[in-house]
Formats: structure tokens, C-alpha cells, sequence
């Protein structure tokens, strides 16, 4: 493995992005399962089994993954209810649930773009 130079242009702008809301907020969400879990979960807690059959393409090890992520940034809660087989439950915090709206905007972004003629 390398080290990063102090002043390389990578580091410096690594630096520079890290101040930015904007990037720090789609490094958040960004992962190809976290909008349609919150988007999922909007609508009220859901076990772990429910929200796979409701992501139907999202493998068990990616779902935990991005469940997990979710859960150390603040945006998900994981309840573990002390049952005879255990039960998970997941839902939004209160941030998390600020964040739905903006996900259902880039979902109709989305649709708007899918349909506009590209131009090069």
C-alpha cells in the first residue's frame, strides 16, 4: 500500500470535499440500496424479512451492509426484540424521515430525465 502525499491534488481536494454539506449528505445515501430502503421504510417499521422481499434483487449481505451504514450514520434504527426466535425491526429516525421527500425528488428527477432526448 502507498502513502498519500501531504500535498497531492487526491488529498487536497479529498480535504476540500469533506467540508461540503452537499457531498458529505449524498455520501449518506449514496450506495445502490440505501434510497429504496429509506423509501421502504417510510411507510413504518419493517423486519428484516420484509424489507428483502420488498427489495427483491438486493442480496442478505448487501442489505446488512446498507443497513448497518445506515444505522451508524443516524438514519435507521435497529430494535431487537428478546423473543424465542429473535425479531429485528428497522425504521427511520427522525432525520432519516427528512430524507424521504428528497429521495421521492430524485426518484421523479429520475423519470424526468429518463424521458428527455439526450443531447451530446
Amino acid at each position: 500500500m502507498s502513502i498519500i502525499k501531504e500535498n497531492s491534488t487526491n488529498n487536497l481536494n479529498r480535504r476540500f470535499l469533506s467540508d461540503c454539506d452537499m457531498t458529505y449528505a449524498v455520501e449518506l445515501i449514496g450506495g445502490r440500496w440505501k434510497i429504496l430502503i429509506l423509501v421502504n421504510l417510510a411507510g413504518g417499521a419493517l423486519r428484516y424479512g420484509e424489507l428483502k422481499r420488498k427489495i427483491e434483487k438486493v442480496t442478505e449481505r448487501m442489505l446488512t451492509l446498507q443497513l448497518r451504514e445506515l444505522e451508524n450514520d443516524g438514519i435507521v434504527t435497529r430494535t431487537v426484540f428478546p423473543e424465542v426466535p429473535p425479531r429485528v425491526q428497522y425504521e427511520l429516525t427522525e432525520i432519516g424521515e427528512k430524507l424521504v421527500p428528497i429521495c421521492l425528488q430524485l426518484s421523479d428527477w429520475g423519470t424526468l430525465h429518463r424521458k428527455t432526448p439526450k443531447t451530446k
